[in-house]
């Protein structure tokens, strides 16, 4: 993108988090934000501090898995601005548990918020975006989406690995058509999103394998890597090196990698 100033953009999951710190981020380099959220509290307080940076922002509520709400969301959002140039589809779900102790209707519940939410945004916006001087496409997948390395997190990886493959054929589609795409696949951040946590079986400590080898971020930092990720067109974003660096040896040798995953979660046990 060749300049952020006086752009626009929807955020889903805007009130706290990685959301709420892509918001800012982009608010600092002259990007008017919808807050798109659930938690009007927390909403209300994220505009407060968007427009505290110079720029226009307003909340609008918004369940991702409602065909209605998100086009309201649309609604609302060209109401304010008349435009939109940036789409990020970061609202998401995190399902605790074994495969044989989650439940269909939560592997469906995870789908719809971490998947089809962001089909359902995508389809929805696409027109506007297609018709801006210059738009970009943020979906926040994750680690868990492109290696396997804990299987209480087996619904939540299985839907964040969609949601990679989703978003790099939606690059192969749009970017000829002027559209740039950003994965966004984050290693642990410091979030909230263990509030709403469900929690199936005794799924034990998750993350033991992220907490001995990866660095711990910031959501105002991994928003700041979000911005620059638009800035520079790139498609995959990871937020720790090492994390990029176990991508890369389990593309060279996937079943060295899974045995060497399994025996250190065999020691971590």
């Amino acid at each position: 993108m060749r300049t952020f100033q006086d752009r626009v953009a929807v955020i889903t999951g805007a009130a706290s988090g990685i959301g709420r710190g892509s918001a800012l981020a982009l608010a600092r380099r002259g990007v008017h934000v919808v807050v798109a959220d659930l938690n009007a509290e927390r909403g209300a307080k994220a505009v407060r501090e968007i427009e505290g940076l110079g720029v226009r922002a307003i909340f609008q509520r918004c369940d991702v898995t409602s065909d209605a709400e998100v086009a309201s969301l649309r609604q609302a959002a060209l109401e304010a601005f008349g435009r939109v140039n940036i789409l990020m589809n970061n609202a998401g779900v995190l399902p605790l548990g074994g495969i044989e102790d989650t439940p269909t209707s939560e592997w469906e519940r995870t789908l719809q918020v971490n998947l089809i939410s962001i089909v359902r945004g995508i389809r929805t916006f696409l027109p506007d975006l297609l018709a801006a001087d210059e738009a970009h496409i943020v979906n926040t997948a994750s680690l868990a989406g492109l290696f396997a390395y804990d299987p209480a997190l087996i619904a939540y990886a299985a839907s964040k690995a969609a949601a990679v493959s989703l978003s790099e054929h939606l690059a192969l589609a749009l970017r000829p058509q002027g559209v740039g795409v950003t994965c966004l696949c984050p290693a642990p951040v410091k979030t909230n999103i263990g509030e709403q946590a469900r929690v199936y079986g005794a799924p034990g400590a998750p993350g033991e394998y992220a907490r001995v080898n990866l660095q711990g971020r910031l959501p105002e930092e991994v928003g700041e890597m979000v911005a620059d990720a638009i800035r520079d067109d790139r498609f995959l974003l990871h937020t720790d090196e090492a994390a990029a660096a176990d991508v890369a040896r389990r593309g060279r040798d996937p079943d060295a990698f899974l045995r060497d995953m399994s025996a250190f979660l065999t020691r971590a046990g």
